[in-house]
Parts: C-alpha cells; structure tokens; sequence
C-alpha cells in the first residue's frame, strides 16, 4: 500500500483548513485516511501551520510520498532538513545545533523580506523611475562619450590629411 502525505480540505466555503494527513494514495483527497498528522491553515496572515513532528518523521522513514505542498510546508518548519541529517547517521545533539543554525538564518532573511513587502507602490513607481532617469542618463553620457571620439578621429584625420599635403607640397 502507498501511503502519501497530503493535505485534506476542511472548513466553510471560501475558508479552507487543511488537515496534513497520511492516507492511501488510492483514496479520494477528502477521503478516508491512516492518520491526521497536523493543521494548515493559509488564511491567517502569516500561514499557520501546526504538525506533529514525530508522526511526520515516522510517517516519512516508513515510506510516505509526501505532496508539493506537503513537502513544502515541511521544508518551512524544518522537518525535511532533520529527516535528511537523520538518514544519514548525524547525532542527535549535531542535528539540534543544524536546526537551530538554520532557525536562525530563516528568521533573519524572513525580516528582510517583511521590510521588503512594506515597501508602498508609489516607493516603488519612485524607484523604478529613479532607475529610468538613470539609464537615460548613462545613454545620453555614452552617446556624448561617443560623439567627442568621433570628433577627436576627424580632427586626428584631418591634421594627418594636412600633413601628407605639405609633404606632396614640399616633393614637388
């Protein structure tokens, strides 16, 4: 029997909560099920997800195929990170001190997205115009740029052309 991770669909019309559950992959999505392993819920801002962390690594070391979005959400609270150190033999406390490393590193790039996401529209409309106005600029400087090289080329051809006209000037 293949057993899957998936996500099984609860709550009122308009308002999912999902049910992260282990069930036969035969079974219809809100259908029967081995066992309900935790919550999910996408409306509260940020997405809550609730899981039993133990069952999730059982589930997973007997074979369960976790869903995209199941093995998603696990990434998120960082059950795949410790069943991948599990397999390969890592120590406890080494497995501890990696999770709480990567918690710390999740939480810190987790803050710079917020501040990324306060940004208003018209901050950006002002950068991106900013960034117009700029590239403007460096065309209009490298097409000056380009200009005073082609002058320097004429007046340089033109001193030669005067050149080899005294030396013809002097031959005769």
């Amino acid at each position: 029997m293949a057993v899957k991770l998936r996500l099984r669909r609860m709550g009122k019309k308009k308002q999912p909560i999902y049910k992260i559950v282990a069930a036969d992959a035969r079974s219809p999505r809100d259908g029967r099920f081995l066992e309900m392993l935790g919550l999910y819920n996408p409306l509260t801002n940020p997405h809550t997800v609730d899981v039993k962390e133990d069952r999730v690594m059982y589930w997973l070391n007997n074979g369960a195929q976790p869903t995209h979005t199941v093995k998603s959400l696990l990434r998120q609270k960082g059950i795949t990170l410790k069943n991948e150190l599990t397999k390969r033999g890592v120590a406890e406390d080494e497995i501890e001190s990696e999770l709480a490393e990567w918690n710390k590193l999740k939480e810190a790039s987790g803050s710079r997205k917020v501040q990324k996401k306060k940004i208003s529209r018209k901050a950006k409309a002002k950068v991106e115009a900013s960034d117009d106005s700029a590239k403007a600029e460096t065309v209009s400087q490298d097409n000056s740029e380009k200009q005073n090289e082609a002058e320097a080329e004429k007046s340089t051809a033109e001193v030669k052309g005067a050149a080899s006209d005294e030396k013809e000037a002097e031959k005769e």
